[in-house]
């Protein structure tokens, strides 16, 4: 069980003093793991003085200074990675496959990548843009960061706010899920340890209403970054207007398949990116567009793949899916499937709650449905759950035209052996990312960030600094002259 408080502030973990309580529960059993009041207002202005405070120390440090420090967090967690991926699994409900071999090492090495990043925050080259001055660009560390992480990846996603802020020179206040705050705590402490100043890393844990609120309307905070769907995006954008923002929001990716592709490829591809994290991944492969010749044979494969996914304990190595998060969105997610099947469409596969020895927790079968119409609930909104919706077109116009009809504009996938159908595919679908004869893998070299509603701005890679740091020009005379050419424009002579 959980020991510690929920809330990390200052370099130590603290009790919350708010009048509400969280409860982190094991998605898979419905045993509580640890409860504990939230945290209050007091506390957020607690932890944004202290990162506040933090920032005149992190962000005159050098840039090499910053680097190795991050480069003992690294250690520091590699030395707790089978602790990290156990808390990851209980609290959150993944497999524990999916904790130790995708979620810690891949944050771990997002900490590594950081930490050698912050050595290189590039701008323009120094030169002589004008003939009397030299021009050169600094990026600067813009202040007190206010974060809000979702439940669907908790580790990771504490990784994505915190690294390239604190890698930039910021200090940060994060809100993790109040369903799943315990690896964000973790990653904390972890930085302590490594000798990060005390302040530059806080953890506020409770709910978006509340504490959430709270933290992006703090006058001291500079900016806000949020993961997190679209309706709360916007609603957070219209809280603040004028300030800087960061927004990863919703998806609803496209996962086309032109008639010449690897169809068995495919299939298993589709399976992987529609099930991964159990649907709960904004990019996972939502809407899989097939060209008619291969659409059948197509359907029959990905419903075999998904009639032999193992659903079972997290603790289980063998189990390949686990719950989701909670009651809720098991309901939510079985009232959608619902309500598409009762709008016309069918369901090859899946479609129900799981019994037996999986009541306990929340789980939801692997689904595949066929038949909806493009217009419909279950093709145009996120699902966030073990859903696959097939959908056949004819030419390649129709399926570029089909993986755009949405609002947002996360992820994408193309699978073809043609080097000219993959060329149109990527530079046409309109997503932040758009992989070919592949769907989801990521690395921490390459940014993240969508399209439309899916928000703005980037995470992971260099490209994230851009969000982080004010860019700066500055110009320097290099004349020594008194009076300057371009003086005339504005006055002929000089007072006497």
């Amino acid at each position: 069980m959980w020991k510690e408080p929920a809330q990390f502030i200052n370099g130590r973990y603290v009790d919350g003093s708010g009048t509400r309580q969280f409860t982190v529960i094991d998605p898979s059993t419905g045993i509580e793991i640890v409860s504990g009041p939230e945290a209050s207002a007091d506390d957020v202005d607690t932890a944004v003085a202290a990162a506040k405070a933090a920032f005149s120390v992190w962000s005159r440090m050098t840039p090499a200074e910053r680097s190795d420090l991050m480069t003992a967090w690294a250690a520091e967690l590699k030395a707790i990675e089978n602790d990290l991926a156990d808390i990851e699994s209980r609290q959150a409900g993944k497999p524990i496959r999916l904790t130790t071999e995708f979620d810690v090492p891949g944050s771990i090495d997002n900490v590594a990548f950081f930490a050698g990043a912050a050595r290189n925050l590039e701008g323009k080259a120094s030169a002589e843009y004008s003939p009397d001055h030299t021009s050169s660009i600094r990026r600067e560390a813009i202040g007190v960061i206010g974060s809000i992480a979702p439940w669907n990846y908790p580790l990771q996603m504490a990784a994505w706010k915190i690294l390239p802020a604190i890698a930039a020179g910021n200090t940060i206040v994060l809100k993790p899920s109040e369903l799943t705050p315990l690896s964000s705590l973790m990653f904390a402490e972890a930085a302590s340890r490594a000798g990060i100043p005390d302040g530059v890393i806080n953890i506020v844990t409770g709910r978006g209403t509340d504490v959430g609120h709270t933290l992006v309307t703090h006058p001291d905070i500079s900016m806000v970054s949020f993961t997190g769907s679209t309706p709360v995006g916007r609603a957070i954008a219209a809280s603040i207007p004028g300030r800087r923002l960061h927004l990863e929001l919703g998806g609803k990716a496209p996962f086309v398949v032109f008639d010449d592709a690897d169809i068995e490829a495919a299939a298993q591809g589709a399976v992987a990116a529609a099930l991964i994290n159990t649907g709960q991944d904004c990019t996972a492969a939502t809407r899989a567009y097939v060209q008619r010749a291969h659409y059948d044979h197509f359907v029959e494969r990905v419903a075999a793949i998904m009639e032999g996914v193992r659903l079972g304990a997290t603790d289980d190595p063998e189990t390949d899916l686990g719950p989701l998060i909670s009651r809720t969105q098991q309901r939510r997610v079985a009232d959608l499937v619902d309500r598409a099947r009762a709008d016309g469409a069918r369901i090859v596969t899946g479609g129900f709650i799981p019994d037996s020895a999986l009541a306990e927790g929340s789980y939801y079968a692997p689904t595949l449905v066929v038949d909806a119409r493009q217009d419909s609930e279950i093709v145009q909104k996120e699902v966030f759950g073990p859903v696959l919706v097939a959908l056949p077109f004819d030419s390649d116009d129709d399926g570029i035209r089909l993986a755009n009809d949405i609002e947002y504009g996360l992820a994408a996938s193309a699978w073809t052996r043609d080097l000219y159908r993959a060329g149109r595919a990527s530079r046409e679908i309109q997503a932040g990312c758009v992989w070919i004869n592949d769907h989801i893998p990521i690395i921490s070299e390459m940014p993240h960030g969508g399209y439309k509603a899916s928000g703005y701005g980037k995470d992971m890679s260099t490209y994230s600094f851009d969000e982080y740091t004010n860019i700066k020009h500055v110009m320097t005379d290099i004349t020594g002259q008194t009076s300057k050419d371009w003086h005339r424009t504005i006055y002929k002579s000089v007072a006497r």
